[in-house]
């Protein structure tokens, strides 16, 4: 026999910003038609961290990334996504180059 949490929580969606520095979930009800912009709005998370706009809104559910038009389901969890400083490849190139392995420090630096 499965046993809930809670009901209202088959009803909700979330919404999630995070940041090297902080992490952010905000649940919301879910009603019929909300899309993944509408609730990111109804979240609050826009008018908190205004950063978020300073370029293209770009959005995940559960990892994938989505249209602002997406509709959602209960239980989904609606990700706002940043823009990397930084090419992932480029920085293990240029780590290796000088010798380095991603996820170690480099010789001279604190450990």
């Amino acid at each position: 026999m499965t046993t809930r949490d809670s009901e209202d929580e088959d009803e909700t969606v979330d919404v999630v910003y995070a940041t090297a520095e902080i992490q952010r979930v905000v649940r919301i009800p879910f009603t019929p038609g909300l899309t993944a912009v509408e609730a990111v709005r109804r979240a609050g998370l826009l008018e908190k961290f205004p950063e978020i706009l300073t370029g293209p809104l770009v959005l995940g559910v559960f990892g994938d990334r989505v249209e602002e038009d997406r509709l959602l389901a209960p239980r989904e969890r609606v990700e706002i996504c940043r823009p990397l400083k930084q090419d992932p490849r480029a920085m293990r190139s240029n780590l290796a180059a000088s010798g380095g392995v991603m996820g170690r420090p480099q010789s001279g630096q604190d450990k």
